[in-house]
């Protein structure tokens, strides 16, 4: 009867949305449910609390196509507050499914939620993570590939199967453990390991089962996320050659490589043809711009293949200075595919990106503090703090200003930030329709990576050094890759162009958890002055609502 129950709410959810001009009508319904729970998991061989989807970690993996209407019900059985967010799905029109806790009230221990969105004019490799407490740490998270529709050409051969794989840096303490040494004013310091599916296996382990298997002269698409907490790392496969076909919802140019750097949040498609002898091989994943290098192997098995994989490993790319040069001459070399048919979430005259004007130049500068002899994060001297009342809430409802006020964060840093730093809920006004110019600048010894959820944006340049205005000869205008994270190398810079044509409050925020967590992130604030559904939907009927807006009077919806 629950699980009736259950089916009933999603059906009436989904003809909900439709009715309110959420969706096409014509356009197809994926029904999922979902039952988050604690279980035991052991990523790196040591058995500890995990956070599972069904049952699993990694989760359930949604595969769909282009235009699809997901409809997601969440039930926690978890004893503390649970989001999810989709990595990459830009929510057009629809951030009050964002699944951050500046748009939404979380999901309560006992309670489900049903996310309903759409993902428009789009492809590519994406993945599903929770924004709530330290979660990610635990898992709770999944890949959601977007294929394209029959009618539009991919600009590759169909490959014979496709596998996902996550991979990233692991802790063995505990999410909740980790989370009290940040409450406590502390780093979480280095990870433990390199977990690939949920294991990590080490070299000549006979036991080991094999991840994959290929038929040799097939050809295969392995979808690669980097779901770590802070770790940017680098994989590769014994043997093999790695295509790039796709990164976050762009086909890219098809360059060749023997292996890859992926940072913390960022997804890529690679083809790998099975063109060697029918053997095993290994997948190697291993860490980058640290000191001691953290690895993890798993077994790739040919059918019929015959023997191990062989314990001489494929070198890993340099190291310290040398390694971060040679990740940028890598990433200059990833190229959009402005040939290729496909999905495109970005407007009109985008193709030709650098003769559009820029309209605003936003600097963002990550920082480090102490307030009080604990540590914080934080843009331009502002480190954001989630309050008990969504930000995107409070503006709908007309109390913004008892919640937060807006430009905390200004377009430049403070001149001399030293240890100053603001800690409250940080919104930054925005102009609907403006093609802005963010520059994101890491004066830190760290790697950083951030993403921007509601847009992707055209990664434009990254250099050693500060930035300044005359850098911009230097930008690709042509065919940079259109993605929704960059990364920012030690004393560095990078800079992105967007156009800002998805109303809502869109979260920008570091993709390293601890950062996001103790407060390197802020919301963008994109209205349009119509108020029309043309460019926003209407809350949802079955929103939660928490915090000082619950019990006000519905504001007025949008109409045509």
């Amino acid at each position: 009867m629950a699980s009736m129950r259950g089916g009933m709410m999603m059906i009436g959810a989904a003809l909900l949305l439709c009715l309110s001009g959420g969706a096409l009508a014509e356009d197809p319904y994926l029904f999922f449910e979902w039952n988050v729970t604690y279980g035991t998991i052991a990523p790196l061989g040591i058995p500890q609390q995990g956070i599972l989807i069904n049952g699993q970690f990694p989760g359930p993996k949604i595969n769909c196509t282009s235009n699809n209407n997901i409809v997601v019900n969440v039930f926690n059985h978890l004893d503390e507050p649970f989001l999810l967010t989709w990595s990459g799905i830009q929510h057009r029109k629809n951030s009050w499914q964002d699944g951050t806790l500046g748009t939404m009230c979380p999901i309560m221990p006992g309670t489900n939620f049903t996310y309903q969105f759409q993902v428009k004019d789009q492809i590519g490799s994406f993945f599903y993570f929770p924004t709530t407490a330290l979660h990610r740490a635990a898992g709770g998270m999944g890949m959601l590939q977007v294929h394209s529709r029959n009618l539009i050409p991919v600009p590759f051969d169909t490959p014979v199967d496709e596998f996902a794989l996550l991979i990233g840096d692991w802790y063995n303490k505990g999410h909740k453990t980790l989370r009290k040494i940040l409450d406590s004013g502390h780093t979480i310091r280095r990870p433990d390991g390199i977990q690939i599916n949920g294991n990590s296996g080490k070299v000549g382990d006979s036991t080991a089962q094999p991840l994959f298997t290929m038929e040799p002269g097939k050809t295969y698409r392995y979808r690669v996320c980097n779901v770590g907490l802070r770790t940017s790392v680098n994989f590769r496969l014994q043997g093999h050659t790695l295509k790039l076909v796709e990164m976050e919802g762009s086909h890219t140019v098809q360059n060749v490589y023997d292996s890859l750097d992926i940072h913390v949040g960022q997804c890529m498609s690679v083809l790998v043809t099975a063109d060697q002898a029918p053997k095993d091989y290994y997948l190697v994943v291993s860490s980058r711009f640290f000191k001691k290098v953290m690895s993890s192997v798993a077994v790739i098995h040919y059918t019929n293949g015959k023997g191990p994989a062989s314990p001489e490993l494929p070198p890993p790319p340099p190291e310290n200075s040398a390694g971060i040069a040679w990740s940028i001459n890598q990433f200059r070399s990833f190229r959009w595919n402005l040939t290729a048919s496909a999905a495109r979430p970005n407007p009109q005259g985008s193709y030709h990106y650098g003769n559009i004007n820029i309209t605003r130049t936003i600097k963002l500068v990550n920082s480090h503090y102490l307030v009080d002899g604990k540590l914080r994060f934080g843009i331009n001297g502002v480190s954001h703090v989630d309050g008990e009342t969504p930000v995107k809430l409070a503006e709908h409802f007309g109390v913004s200003n008892k919640v937060f006020s807006y430009d905390l964060v200004k377009d430049e840093p403070p001149q001399a930030q030293g240890d100053k730093v603001v800690l409250a809920p940080s919104v930054v006004n925005a102009t609907f329709r403006n093609f802005v110019e963010i520059i994101f600048e890491n004066q830190e010894k760290t790697i950083q990576t951030w993403s921007l959820d509601g847009y992707s944006f055209f990664a434009v340049g990254i250099e050693p050094g500060s930035w300044s205005p005359e850098k911009r000869k230097n930008y690709n205008v042509l065919d940079a890759v259109s993605r929704h994270t960059i990364q920012v190398y030690p004393n560095s810079w990078a800079a992105v162009l967007t156009t800002l044509d998805n109303a809502g409050m869109w979260n920008l925020r570091s993709e390293m958890r601890e950062r996001a967590y103790l407060g390197q992130q802020l919301y963008f604030s994109v209205v349009s002055p119509a108020r029309s559904l043309r460019d926003e939907y209407n809350m949802p009927t079955t929103q939660q609502l928490c915090g000082i807006v619950q019990g006000l009077p519905m504001p007025p919806p949008y109409t045509i």
